[in-house]
């Protein structure tokens, strides 16, 4: 994955104290990382190499996978293999529940976080107006097409306000737990998260990057794929009924 090697910064520790400091209850895990699976028994290892930090939880939230993605996420010590319903937003939703952190954090399996992540989470969470946040979304292929594409999606993020989760969305657990929870809608249960973090506060978007897979272009065709994800947000903006949005996303394309 482009060479990039997972570590724990050494700040961790000064940034749970700062949180001490504002009044944030201390507890033996700051974040709680949250990645739900379906199998992915090739990218959950390098998932949770990344995200091994101390003060970090990893809750791995499988769906039944049938290719041993949970005996694998064991095996690799995940703090927690638990299995929910198919749909990410239930597993999410499931994720959540078990976490212990202030500070949940969710993951696509494909995505790797770079060194100095945590640091970068808690640093940005300072800001007591901060409610949650995502990273700088970069993919892990060559090409001048998929550096645009980057670029898009940043305008997005920054002008539009609309990161996805393949972007690794934060937030602070409390307004999770006003919320009641992740709704278990079919579809972009991320921009959900999204609203309910402008809606609790500020949205920090972190120059850090999060390098995430391009196997849905590969597989799809880059352009094509491209047209799918922005007819599929001009649903969601239109208010189309999610499941109807879904339906269509995931029919695969014809050849």
């Amino acid at each position: 994955m482009n060479g990039l090697l997972c570590f724990a910064p050494p700040a961790l520790v000064a940034g749970a104290a700062r949180e001490h400091h504002r009044g944030v209850r201390p507890t033996g895990v700051v974040i709680s990382v949250v990645i739900p699976t379906l199998n992915e028994q090739t990218q959950i290892g390098r998932a949770l190499e990344c995200t091994r930090v101390p003060g970090v939880e990893r809750i791995v939230v499988d769906a039944n996978s049938s290719d041993g993605t949970s005996q694998t996420a064991r095996f690799l010590r995940a703090e927690k293999v638990i299995q929910a319903l198919p749909g990410r937003a239930h597993q999410m939703d499931a994720g959540y529940r078990e976490a212990t952190g202030e500070v949940v954090l969710f993951l696509h399996a494909d995505t790797r976080l770079e060194p100095g992540w945590s640091e970068a989470v808690l640093r940005a969470l300072d800001d007591a107006s901060v409610a949650g946040g995502a990273f700088e979304l970069r993919f892990d292929a060559a090409g001048i097409l998929y550096r645009w594409i980057e670029r898009g999606v940043s305008l997005r993020s920054r002008l539009g306000g609309l990161p996805y989760g393949d972007q690794a969305l934060f937030v602070r657990k409390r307004l999770l737990d006003r919320a009641g929870g992740i709704e278990p809608v079919p579809i972009f249960e991320d921009l959900d998260l999204v609203s309910l973090i402008k809606r609790g506060g500020r949205l920090a978007l972190l120059r850090e990057r999060a390098w995430t897979s391009a196997r849905r272009y590969a597989r799809n065709g880059l352009l094509r794929q491209v047209l799918r994800n922005n007819a599929a947000l001009a649903g969601y903006l239109l208010d189309v009924e999610r499941g109807r949005i879904a339906r269509w996303y995931r029919r695969r394309p014809a050849a």
